[in-house]
């Protein structure tokens, strides 16, 4: 695990110093890391006086919008002109979460056309040079930790209140599957530790981020493991599939398929799970793996994506049949590799 760089944090005391006008941007499809670091950040620098915004190019889960100052993030979805006007009236930009401008989606000709000082700060692996200047490391728990240890270099550390506290658990949390992979640092529990000092109420969370199920998303997740999921002993790997008819019968909500994957892989003799959905514009597909698997080779040589060794995602522009045909064949290079 690395120190957080000197020559970043003094980059970035330096444009805060000299700007005021603040936005956040973090990356399509957002899960808890997403949008706990963007709203750590936010809150912070709301209370600094900084004139800041949050955009994420589409909705967020519905299980993480108790959050604090959720209410101000703006989705580019819905509100396009406004978040390219944002982002083009930007002194400095922070890119949370993600290693590669194609993440921002609908923003992208916005970012780039933008004069604004770029900071990138993410935890994926082989992050592309997108921005001014940049720190990644891909041994911490989630992108929200560099966040605490960023506030903590700024020597901003007495300014992080339970609000902003709550954000970077939830960020943690979820990056790590509650604590179950990822998360072999003892820095990651020194950091939560604090995080309770501040009076967070870490069952309370977790029963806002977990326990929220709708009864479509139960009975979907039912289909999902007694009629979607197909296993291959032989592979030690399993995948679900969704169509879009699929998601139409559950009335699919934005994060109902969260965590999904997961079951695949607990189930003992497996070691990669796969889960395949259908998008309007393309098929989205989740890779989780233990040990030695690396699902983030995967995912970067074959399916347009990447991520960390153990969890990634990536895409597939073919239809659902033959994007689960295609993976099939593919299984016996995978593992043979």
């Amino acid at each position: 695990m690395k120190i957080l760089d000197k020559g970043f944090v003094n980059n970035v005391a330096k444009a805060l110093k000299e700007n005021r006008k603040i936005t956040i941007v973090s990356h399509v499809n957002p899960d808890g890391d997403a949008v706990g670091a963007s709203l750590a950040l936010y809150c912070l620098l709301v209370k600094e006086k900084y004139e800041v915004s949050v955009i994420i190019p589409n909705e967020i889960p519905s299980f993480l919008k108790w959050m604090p100052c959720c209410d101000k993030i703006l989705i580019t979805d819905s509100n396009l002109s406004e978040s390219e006007k944002v982002i083009s009236n930007a002194e400095v930009i922070f890119c949370l979460d993600f290693n590669n401008v194609n993440r921002l989606d609908g923003l992208v000709d916005a970012y780039k056309n933008s004069k604004a000082i770029k900071f990138l700060i993410d935890h994926h692996l082989e992050p592309t040079v997108f921005t001014d200047y940049s720190y990644s490391d891909h041994n911490v728990s989630s992108t929200s930790e560099i966040v605490w240890e960023l506030i903590e270099s700024l020597g901003k550390i007495n300014d992080i209140d339970k609000a902003i506290a709550e954000c970077i658990y939830v960020g943690m949390v979820t990056d790590t599957g509650s604590f179950s992979y990822s998360c072999n640092h003892v820095k990651m529990y020194n950091i939560t530790a604090e995080l309770f000092k501040l009076g967070i109420d870490g069952e309370r969370i977790h029963r806002l981020v977990y326990d929220t199920f709708t009864e479509n998303r139960m009975r979907l997740l039912g289909f999902c493991l007694s009629d979607k999921m197909k296993v291959f002993p032989e592979y030690q790997t399993a995948y679900i599939s969704l169509t879009k008819e699929d998601l139409e019968k559950y009335n699919y909500q934005t994060g109902d398929s969260e965590g999904v994957v997961n079951y695949a892989l607990s189930i003992k003799g497996i070691e990669m799970a796969v889960f395949f959905i259908e998008r309007n514009e393309n098929i989205k597909i989740s890779f989780r793996s233990k040990g030695k698997v690396d699902v983030n080779e995967i995912a970067r040589k074959y399916y347009d994506g990447g991520g960390h060794h153990n969890a990634s995602g990536g895409y597939s522009y073919t239809s659902i049949p033959e994007t689960l045909d295609n993976f099939e064949k593919l299984l016996p290079v995978i593992i043979k590799k």
